[in-house]
């Protein structure tokens, strides 16, 4: 099932692209230095017989001509015996389609399901393995543990990226403390995003709620009127429920406004005046993959 833990885990790549080369240098794999990106569609149905889409499909095109290269990026929260067969058809797909190279990496917040990722997959009878699959893996074995407040400030999004990675690590709340830190001296939109994306990103944790404690506090960033503190100070006034409704609407709101999709005055009047928060996590859960925002409040 998609959840929004596992949106998050390849979202990030798709919405700050300036993650890739810090962590394909984690895989020791060079991509180039001067590239655009694209984020394409993840469809990779051919003739309608079975559905398929990858989580995440870039394409990399080098400012200087040079040939593109395409990224399918996967988030997987358990072992699955039958990934590879469909790893296999997307890594096909995308090189028969695009006529060039295609790489597959597969994001991973355990150590057991990044283990067992890694692979190789051999594919075909047993006596004539003709395919092998092999992944490009990030998960806790080799994404950094960041602890230093300016070093995760130098770049917020591998920061957010690694305590994702790491979120149920025995140094999480470590982690989390030294990328509040780092975010207390973030501008607006940056804290706005990189919060409210790591709560996602962490799911139903310990550590979700060691990062809600954290953000909560609002010791970070005290007297800035910024969303953290705007939600906690709403929360005391108007009752724990309201408050965490409020915060809840709000966040499908401006994850919608940061991806550049228009909100009608009544499609914003009806995500405010909602109390229920199972509703308001399925719309966060839609924002997050959503063309208009119909797709959110009508899905």
């Amino acid at each position: 099932m998609v959840t929004s833990r596992h949106e998050t885990a390849h979202r990030i790549f798709q919405e700050r692209p300036a993650l890739l080369a810090p962590t394909f240098k984690l895989l020791g794999v060079s991509l180039p230095e001067d590239a655009s990106v694209e984020v394409l569609t993840p469809d990779a149905t051919e003739l309608k017989p079975i559905e398929r889409r990858i989580d995440t499909v870039l394409r990399l095109r080098p400012r200087d001509g040079g040939a593109p290269t395409m990224l399918a990026i996967e988030a997987q929260g358990r072992p699955d015996p039958e990934k590879a067969r469909s790893w296999a058809y997307y890594l096909a797909f995308l090189e028969s389609k695009n006529r060039c190279p295609a790489l597959l990496v597969v994001v991973c917040q355990d150590k057991d399901t990044a283990e067992w990722a890694m692979g190789p997959f051999h594919l075909g009878p047993d006596d004539w393995k003709h395919l092998t699959v092999r992944p490009l893996v990030l998960g806790p074995g080799n994404v950094p543990v960041i602890l230093d407040p300016e070093e995760a400030a130098a770049d917020l999004a591998m920061a957010t990226f690694a305590a994702m990675t790491h979120g149920r690590s025995p140094d999480a709340p470590a982690i989390l403390k030294t990328l509040a830190q780092a975010l207390g001296s973030a501008d607006r939109e940056a804290l706005r995003y990189y919060s409210e994306l790591l709560d996602t990103g962490l799911g139903d944790t310990p550590a979700r709620r060691t990062w809600r404690k954290l953000m909560k506090n609002g010791s970070y960033f005290p007297g800035r009127g910024t969303f953290v503190e705007e939600t906690y100070l709403e929360g005391k006034a108007e009752g724990k429920a309201e408050g965490e409704a409020v915060g809840a609407a709000r966040s499908v709101l401006r994850l919608l406004e940061m991806r550049g999709i228009p909100v009608t005055p009544s499609q914003r009047d009806r995500a405010l005046a909602c109390t229920d928060l199972a509703v308001l996590d399925r719309w966060l859960e839609l924002a997050f993959r959503a063309t208009d925002a119909e797709q959110v409040f009508d899905g």
